[in-house]
């Protein structure tokens, strides 16, 4: 059974998104990360969440890759 977090600390989203722009790739964990965030939007900000759709515009876009 999976639950959904609450909200997730700011910094860890920060780090993420830095991490797969870095890597230019992005896992399966991390996705699942971001897309908890984004549809819980209690705790984003409109930066965060403006980056978050960055990062999934890129993955549309071909520009990072996907690994396991």
């Amino acid at each position: 059974m999976m639950t959904a977090q609450a909200s997730l600390p700011k910094v860890q989203v920060e780090q993420v998104i830095k991490r797969i722009f870095a890597l230019r790739q992005i896992s399966r964990a991390d996705q699942h990360l971001l897309m908890t965030a984004l549809l819980s939007q209690n705790s984003l900000s409109d930066i965060d969440e403006g980056q978050i759709k960055r990062v999934f515009d890129a993955l549309q876009k071909g520009m990072l890759r996907v690994v396991d």
